[in-house]
């Protein structure tokens, strides 16, 4: 039986991590909860302010891959190093030239290519301090930081463009996300002195390698469907919440709340779920889980007639959906091996970030009726969860996890 040193650093690492997602995602959303007014105040149209959003998905889809390779080659410390300064460097800028919407543009533009060497890390730092059996709840940690970045932005903005103006609400966001990366170079470390396990746990293929491997592996391949489904239909409903409800005589503010309270159940979930699906060493059936969960929820938010209603679907949508996430990376890394952490992190945020363009413009396309109602959309969407379903029940659980010995001698370093 060997023995192990798990080290309380740990947690610090993760901490400055998720300081650094939760800014990447509060510079992504800044202008969605304020669309209407950034457009008057620059005088352009509302797809303009929404390009600004839109800007991350569609760098995603380039910085991806090369992101990737970044953190699989030189770890995630430099990765992550890059991802924090682009985003402080340019989130500053923003506030700097905040009357100035080309440039506003351009530095928005510049954050979003820091995006992909932020969130294809995840499960990179998981591997690298966390033993096996802790590496579910790091993932769904590091995913609330960026749920809790995305609800800040929802619930903070607004007030503080009122208050504050757009040229200081930027400002004060680009010195924070400055300071979050400055604080992640300082604390941050690649490794522990010694690792969280076993020796051919940590062992890796080159990138290109792992990714040949893992595209012929079928389960990584369904992964990948199923998050082209789960997350597609997470950006396109988070997107296009307004126009989906309103409808049916809800209001912008409701809208706002609804929106919120999504953000707050992946928030609760991402703690509940990935944490039980480490105690019981099973990833699949919290996959499941978390598919199956979605259907009332997207079934609510299409057909409730009440806000209360309206409210509890939106926040089981984002518990079961959002939570379903962490646990999806864990398993695909586990999966992938021995393909790199970022590549098999990467390649599942890809699908999702293509799925996301496709879904938003296709809800846009097929509006119906004089109201534009995008129900029959979110109708096929509900019909590709049960697709999802059908696929994650012929998952295999991940030897890795099922296997870990939980009587392993650890020494834990205070």
């Amino acid at each position: 039986m060997s023995a192990y040193k798990i080290y309380g650093y740990r947690w610090l690492i993760l901490v400055v991590f998720m300081l650094v997602a939760a800014f990447n995602q509060l510079v992504w959303i800044t202008f969605a909860p304020v669309t209407d007014a950034a457009a008057a105040y620059y005088n352009v149209s509302q797809l303009d302010i929404g390009l600004l959003s839109m800007s991350f998905m569609i760098a995603y889809l380039v910085v991806s891959i090369p992101a990737s390779w970044v953190i699989d080659t030189y770890g995630f410390r430099v990765a992550v190093g890059i991802g924090a300064v682009l985003t402080g460097f340019f989130g500053l800028m923003r506030g700097l030239v905040a009357t100035n919407f080309t440039l506003v543009m351009i530095a928005q533009i510049g954050t979003a290519v820091g995006q992909p060497f932020i969130l294809n890390a995840l499960t990179k730092v998981a591997a690298r301090w966390f033993p096996i059996e802790e590496r579910a709840t790091a993932s769904g940690l590091g995913s609330l930081a960026m749920y809790l970045g995305i609800l800040a932005g929802l619930a903070i903005t607004p007030a503080l463009t009122l208050s504050q103006g757009f040229d200081r609400m930027l400002l004060y966001y680009g010195i924070g996300a400055l300071a979050a990366g400055i604080i992640f170079i300082i604390f941050a470390r690649e490794h522990p002195a010694t690792p969280p396990g076993p020796a051919e746990l940590e062992e890796r293929a080159l990138m290109f390698d792992g990714m040949k491997q893992i595209l012929r592996n079928r389960n990584f391949i369904f992964l990948m469907l199923i998050f082209f489904i789960g997350l597609g239909m997470f950006n396109s409903v988070t997107t296009w919440i307004e126009d989906i409800i309103s409808p049916r005589g809800f209001t912008a503010t409701q809208a706002g709340t609804a929106g919120g309270l999504m953000i707050a159940g992946g928030i609760v979930g991402a703690v509940i779920l990935p944490t039980l699906s480490d105690k019981y060493r099973k990833r699949v059936p919290f996959i499941i889980i978390g598919l199956a969960g979605t259907v009332p929820g997207i079934l609510g938010i299409i057909y409730a007639p009440t806000s209360g209603l309206l409210y509890a679907a939106c926040f089981g949508l984002g518990f079961f959906l959002l939570s379903c996430g962490p646990i999806g990376f864990q398993y695909g890394a586990e999966i992938g091996r021995p393909a790199p952490e970022g590549t098999s992190n990467g390649l599942l945020l890809l699908m999702g970030q293509i799925s996301g363009i496709l879904f938003i413009f296709g809800m846009d396309a097929f509006r119906v009726g004089p109201k534009g109602s995008m129900t029959p959309s979110l109708l096929v969407m509900t019909g590709l969860v049960f697709v999802g379903l059908f696929m994650a029940a012929r998952l295999r659980e991940s030897d890795l996890v099922a296997g870990t010995k939980m009587e392993q001698v650890m020494e834990v370093s205070k």
